[in-house]
């Protein structure tokens, strides 16, 4: 144990949602989680809802495979993904991999204007380790 602090910023909770209009409706209106941000492209739709020191991100199945795609150039992950925000997900990548995760995809530009890498963790659960990029 260190007496850093963690490079983390945001733990933010992926989960792919088959029925994704009843996933919204039932953690933003039933749950009440606050809705932060939503984005529609053809390739699907995506909302991120403040769950207080986290957030929930649900997403259909064409926007989680076209996040795959993008970080990863094919489908890989299950319904739920987790994603971290660090500070240098280039420098902070390396950490998790010299400890065992296994290294999915290198850093990669979004489209949104981040910095994603990609890991398979122990328990075989799938990392997104992103830096939100200024310009």
């Amino acid at each position: 144990m260190t007496d850093e602090p963690t490079a983390v910023r945001e733990l933010r909770l992926v989960v792919t949602a088959d029925d994704y209009d009843a996933a919204l409706r039932f953690y933003r209106d039933v749950l009440g989680l606050t809705e932060r941000a939503a984005f529609a492209s053809p390739d699907g739709r995506v909302t991120i809802l403040d769950a207080g020191r986290a957030t929930l991100e649900l997403t259909d199945p064409h926007h989680a495979a076209f996040i795959d795609e993008v970080e990863v150039g094919r489908r890989v992950a299950g319904h739920v993904r987790v994603a971290f925000q660090v500070d240098d997900s280039a420098a902070t990548t390396a950490k998790p991999a010299a400890a065992g995760a296994e290294v999915v995809a290198e850093p990669t530009r979004t489209p949104w204007n981040s910095l994603n890498s990609r890991l398979e963790a122990p328990g075989a659960l799938q990392l997104t380790l992103f830096t939100e990029l200024d310009t």
